[in-house]
């Protein structure tokens, strides 16, 4: 499956915030508050029920339920991948589309993500920068993320006759259609599950992306099994490069990839260059 095929997966799959005997003005503010999301909210009075609720539904399916009061406590300016406890309404928004992400806020999403996986120290983080010369942008910041001992990271680009070398990270360059629109983060969690998460999107418009973000671990390895699976990945257990690798064809293929990466890095002459990432 590809990761248009999984945003529009995502697409079909529009939620429904049903705002109960609430104040004046809440739905309008909910609206506001999941413009960028795939939730409908609807207003409903009933004399039967608690005052000042929301329910979650997919399909007619039940999901959760909170109080507006509940949901309402963030600030709600707050970045879509912040720290803390989730309240159980956006727990549950965990895996919608949004739309119209500029640069700016697929930036601010994707650092969230990278420092998530800084922090942990350890597992795969797969960036795609659309292209080389986008990534030369962030390549300081990801060989920093690549100099961690445990944290094995891979970055995909198409290339656009910009020249790079990695020694802490493995690039990917493909010249394929779904790299050169695609901008994603995905980071498998480190063996904790929770941890995992994942932002993508593809370039629908000029700097214009449409996409999802997730925190579901089954998510999270479907998009890494396909990029696995779709682009040349050098064996390794998930540590990083210089993590205690005893596998000698894994310390073979990954010397492979450093050397394939100096040498491709400039292919494909004459293909269009691309703004900076951010």
């Amino acid at each position: 499956m590809s990761l248009s095929e999984l945003i529009s997966g995502v697409e079909c799959r529009e939620q429904t915030l049903t705002v109960v005997n609430a104040d004046a003005g809440v739905a309008d503010e909910l609206r506001e508050y999941f413009v960028d999301r795939n939730v409908r909210i609807v207003e409903e009075q009933s004399s039967s029920t608690p005052a000042a609720y929301v329910v979650l539904g997919e399909d007619g399916r039940f999901l959760t339920a909170a109080s507006v009061a509940e949901l309402l406590d963030d600030d709600p300016q707050r970045p879509e991948f912040a720290e803390g406890s989730y309240q159980p309404i956006l727990d549950a928004v965990d895996e919608t589309t949004f739309t119209s992400f500029d640069t700016g806020r697929m930036v601010a999403a994707s650092r969230e993500i990278e420092d998530r996986a800084w922090r942990a120290g350890r597992g795969q983080l797969h960036a795609g920068f659309q292209t080389v010369s986008s990534f030369e942008t962030q390549r300081d910041v990801y060989e920093r993320l690549g100099a961690r001992d445990r944290l094995g990271v891979h970055a995909y680009a198409t290339p656009d006759g910009t020249e790079t070398t990695c020694d802490e990270l493995r690039l990917h360059l493909e010249s394929t259609t779904e790299l050169e629109r695609s901008w994603f983060v995905v980071y498998d969690g480190g063996g904790t599950r929770e941890n995992a998460c994942a932002l993508v999107a593809e370039e629908r418009e000029p700097r214009q992306f449409y996409g999802f973000w997730t925190y579901s671990s089954e998510t999270v390895e479907t998009i890494v099994d396909h990029l696995n699976r779709t682009y040349a990945f050098a064996e390794t257990d998930g540590g990083g490069w210089a993590s205690e690798v005893n596998d000698e064809r894994t310390a073979l293929s990954v010397e492979d990839g450093r050397k394939r990466t100096r040498m491709s890095a400039t292919g494909q002459e004459g293909r269009r260059q691309r703004g900076p990432r951010g």
